[in-house]
C-alpha cells in the first residue's frame, strides 16, 4: 500500500477556518464597480441583481468566493461591471448585515434599498393588497 505524505483528506479541508467573520475593512466602490442587491439565485454560480443605478445586471460569482462565501437573495454585493456587456456583471465581495448598514449611514447606498429582508422585486408595494390570500367561510370548509 502506498504511504499518505499529505497531511489529511478532505475532513482537514473542511475543517479549515478562513476567519471572515472578524472585523474586516469597509470596501468602497471604485471606478466600474457598483453596488447591488441580489433578487435571486439562478444556480451554476450565477445571481440576479438590481444595481443601484437602476439596472437589472446577470451576475456571475467568481471561483475565489464559489463555495465558501453564501450568496442569498436580498444581499449587499459589490459588483464589477463590463467593458463588453452592460447587463453582465461579476461579483466582487459580500457585503455582511453590519457592513451593509455602515454603507447606508455613510450614504452609498440609497435609502430606499430594503436591508436584511428577502426581496420581493415584482410584488406588491407595502399596505397593497395581497390578493394570494384566500379568507374560509367555516361554512365553504363543511362543503369540501
Amino acid at each position: 500500500m502506498p504511504k499518505n505524505k499529505g497531511k489529511g483528506g478532505k475532513n482537514r479541508k473542511r475543517g479549515k477556518n478562513e476567519a471572515d467573520d472578524d472585523k474586516r475593512e469597509l470596501v468602497f466602490k471604485e471606478d466600474g464597480q457598483e453596488y447591488a442587491q441580489v433578487t435571486r439565485m439562478l444556480g451554476n454560480g450565477r445571481c440576479e441583481a438590481i444595481c443601484v443605478d437602476g439596472t437589472k445586471r446577470l451576475c456571475h460569482i467568481r471561483g475565489k468566493m464559489h463555495k465558501k462565501v453564501w450568496i442569498a437573495a436580498g444581499d449587499i454585493i459589490l459588483v464589477g461591471l463590463r467593458d463588453y456587456q452592460d447587463d453582465k456583471a461579476d461579483v466582487i465581495l459580500k457585503y455582511m448585515n453590519d457592513e451593509a448598514r455602515l454603507l447606508k449611514a455613510y450614504g452609498e447606498l440609497p435609502d430606499t434599498l430594503r436591508l436584511n429582508e428577502g426581496v420581493d422585486v415584482d410584488g406588491p408595494e407595502d399596505g397593497a393588497d395581497h390578493d394570494d390570500y384566500i379568507q374560509f367561510e367555516d361554512e365553504d370548509i363543511d362543503k369540501i
